[in-house]
């Protein structure tokens, strides 16, 4: 999970080498926070919130399987 959230990451932004994922993980939820160079932020954010929010839904189908409730941060 956490190199299909670099990957996607990496295609949108102008600094690759900056991203960042890290997982915590809890009883029944797993976080993930993705970090990015300051300038590539609204990239990953998108227009009113959508590119982070299709992330979010790609990350929650392929983890479906898991159980576990799974959210991410973007820092």
């Amino acid at each position: 999970m956490k190199t299909l959230i670099e990957t996607i990451a990496r295609s949108l932004v102008d600094h690759p080498h900056d991203v960042q994922v890290t997982e915590k993980q809890r009883e029944q939820t797993i976080v993930y926070q993705l970090s990015v160079h300051p300038d590539d932020t609204g990239k990953v954010i998108g227009k009113q919130g959508k590119i982070a929010k299709a992330l979010r839904t790609v990350v929650n189908a392929a983890g479906a399987t898991k159980g576990k409730r799974i959210y991410i941060d973007i820092n």
